[in-house]
């Protein structure tokens, strides 16, 4: 506030704001604050999509990699519930089966867009949220067969593909692939 002399008494007066300029300083403070509002519930949507991303991710390669693991480890690989079975690129086969560390028949397969396990013919167990949309499931399988039963020098090989869906916020999703392998840790020569 400024002290302004005036003209009839000579004397100093004081003068505050005039309404316009209060009306426009809030109305630039209201604008100010209305984009940094936007901008911060917008960080936030961001934030919510990628920790879902993530979340979805996550889920599905800890699932890969449990499976790998234990592929690796396990013996009388086969595609299908067969052991011994090859299915190699490019046709495959939905499921996968082996016989695990403690000689259980293990068998990966997609069921209701999730990955399931099935230990000797038990109930399945699911390896993925149901959050989780698995749309595609393929296993390529070589080198099953024992080198004194066929001649196969082959080293038994995994090859394992996923395709889906994740969700990314509400209503909305994104599309992944991961491909991982696994070849036996044993040798069947």
């Amino acid at each position: 506030m400024k002290n302004i002399p005036r003209k009839d008494s000579g004397q100093a007066t004081t003068r505050g704001f005039t309404l316009i300029e209060l009306i426009v300083a809030v109305g630039l403070f209201a604008s100010v604050m209305t984009i940094a509002a936007g901008a911060y519930l917008t960080i936030i949507r961001l934030n919510q999509q990628a920790q879902a991303i993530a979340t979805g991710i996550d889920n599905v390669s800890f699932a890969l990699e449990s499976m790998t693991r234990n592929i690796r480890s396990g013996s009388d690989y086969g595609c299908g519930i067969t052991s011994g079975t090859d299915c190699p690129y490019p046709s495959g086969d939905t499921s996968f089966t082996f016989k695990d560390v403690y000689a259980d028949s293990t068998t990966y397969s997609l069921g209701s867009g999730v990955i399931q396990e099935t230990i000797n013919g038990g109930s399945a167990i699911n390896l993925t949220d149901p959050s989780v949309n698995i749309t595609s499931l393929k296993f390529y399988v070589s080198g099953t067969r024992s080198y004194s039963a066929s001649g196969d020098i082959l080293q038994p090989y995994v090859t394992i593909a996923i395709s889906g869906t994740v969700p990314a916020g509400p209503g909305q999703t994104r599309s992944f692939t991961v491909e991982s392998s696994a070849a036996w840790r044993g040798s069947n020569i």
